[in-house]
């Protein structure tokens, strides 16, 4: 299977997990997106999503999926989104695709989150992939010099994320302690938010593998 496959395979797995749920939440990203596709057999029941970025907004609205406001909807049941990294603790790097803070506020909201995913997602340590970091942009410098402190090199991505702030993706980090790491980045004036989702980690992993999808 190629990769893309996978992440087809993986996301109509996800789909038991939002059956008879009227409002779910929804993430960023190649996989999310098939998973949004595979939404239009079950859209009859859907109220409406909450999402983590315009991309995804503008795919529900598409299909015909009402995309509420968090602050109008409260708790959510279920959250579905997918990651960078996967540590066996069901911790994540996420933000590649830049919606890292939205992702963070909806995963909080959520009495489940359903993380999705290929094989080469799971690691033993995070860190490999460079960790997204948002930034208000008068202080991308500043945050850049204390990351390096920290042992990190950031790197400024060409980008404006939807909340008109900058991301940092910091190489050569070895997040053994995802939670330490995750306080101590919060920590610095002017991060918005880190893209390490440890103090809120997945309830529920989805990995494809192959001809099977394994839950974590």
């Amino acid at each position: 299977m190629t990769q893309d496959e996978l992440k087809q395979k993986v996301a109509y797995a996800a789909l038991k997990y939002v059956k008879n749920v009227p409002i779910i939440g929804v993430g960023t990203g190649s996989t999310v997106n098939h998973f949004i596709t595979y939404l239009a057999d079950i859209k009859a029941d859907i109220e409406g999503a909450v999402s983590s970025s315009e991309g995804s907004t503008a795919l529900l609205k598409k299909l015909g999926i009402p995309v509420l406001d968090l602050n109008a909807v409260g708790t959510i049941e279920v959250y579905v989104d997918g990651a960078d990294e996967i540590n066996p603790l069901k911790q994540l790097v996420k933000g590649g695709g830049g919606a890292l803070t939205r992702e963070k506020i909806i995963a909080a909201a959520s009495k489940t989150f359903v993380c999705i995913a290929d094989g080469s997602k799971c690691v033993d340590v995070l860190g490999k992939f460079p960790l997204p970091v948002e930034v208000v942009p008068m202080a991308r410098s500043f945050v850049a010099r204390e990351i390096v402190k920290l042992g990190g090199q950031p790197v400024w991505r060409d980008f404006i994320t939807d909340n008109h702030n900058h991301i940092l993706d910091v190489h050569n980090l070895d997040i053994r302690d995802a939670i330490k790491w995750e306080q101590t980045i919060n920590n610095i004036t002017g991060v918005v938010a880190v893209g390490i989702f440890g103090m809120r980690p997945a309830d529920v992993v989805l990995v494809s593998q192959g001809d099977e999808v394994v839950t974590l």
